[in-house]
């Protein structure tokens, strides 16, 4: 007989790649809104009004780039790190082919409300299936052990950083952007609790510590 690891396995692998294909639709969406994007999409956006690169292929350029800064921190990334890198950019790249301009207020706002709620659905499956931490959470929290200062502290610096440089070169802030930091948090905490109300990881793997207050989210 298989062992209950063996047995959990596929629905693991599920649930990491339908949260990580759900995280790059709904960032997608976001874009098509045009009203703002979450912090780090403002970056890979200004970066593709750079480059000429679309915004799939910048993500997944930028969270290599970062996840090479894992090795001086001395994070050790897991299957779900290292597929965060190509399956979210080639989501994101895939929906926005697919979806169309979006014409009218209302349009934007649903597809801005649209992009937040399975943004957060998305959350609760990447972090549940329980395969590591996403790049750039990893560089925040590698950051936290190396400097001894709080993850809040650490998230704040960065994704300020990374919102301020991504608007001087073009990408969108707005409205969304202020939506998105003010609903991801409880929407993610309610999402990790569904889903880890579902069969859970086989013992002895990390799905997020201290529970879904603790989690942190997969970028």
């Amino acid at each position: 007989m298989r062992s209950e690891a063996g047995r959990r396995l596929p629905g693991r692998l599920v649930r990491l790649y339908a949260g990580l294909a759900l995280y790059g639709a709904s960032s997608a969406l976001l874009v098509k809104s045009g009203l703002g994007l979450e912090p780090w999409n403002v970056l890979h956006q200004g970066l593709a009004e750079l480059t000429g690169l679309t915004i799939g292929v910048v993500s997944i350029v930028v969270g290599a780039g970062v996840l090479l800064l894992w090795i001086p921190l001395r994070q050790r990334p897991g299957l779900g790190t290292v597929s965060n890198v190509f399956v979210v950019g080639i989501a994101m790249d895939g929906t926005l082919a697919l979806v169309p301009d979006a014409h009218g207020t209302a349009v934007r706002i649903a597809l801005l409300g649209a992009g937040i709620v399975l943004n957060g659905t998305a959350t609760g499956l990447y972090i549940t299936a329980g395969f590591g931490a996403g790049p750039r959470d990893g560089l925040m929290t590698g950051l936290h052990r190396r400097t001894g200062r709080s993850i809040r502290l650490m998230r704040t610096g960065v994704e300020v950083t990374v919102v301020a440089t991504g608007f001087a070169l073009g990408g969108t802030v707005g409205v969304g952007t202020v939506l998105y930091a003010l609903a991801i948090g409880p929407l993610a905490q309610l999402f990790l609790r569904v889903f880890a109300a579902a069969p859970t990881p086989p013992a002895g793997t990390v799905v997020a510590a201290g529970g879904p207050e603790g989690a942190a989210l997969p970028r």
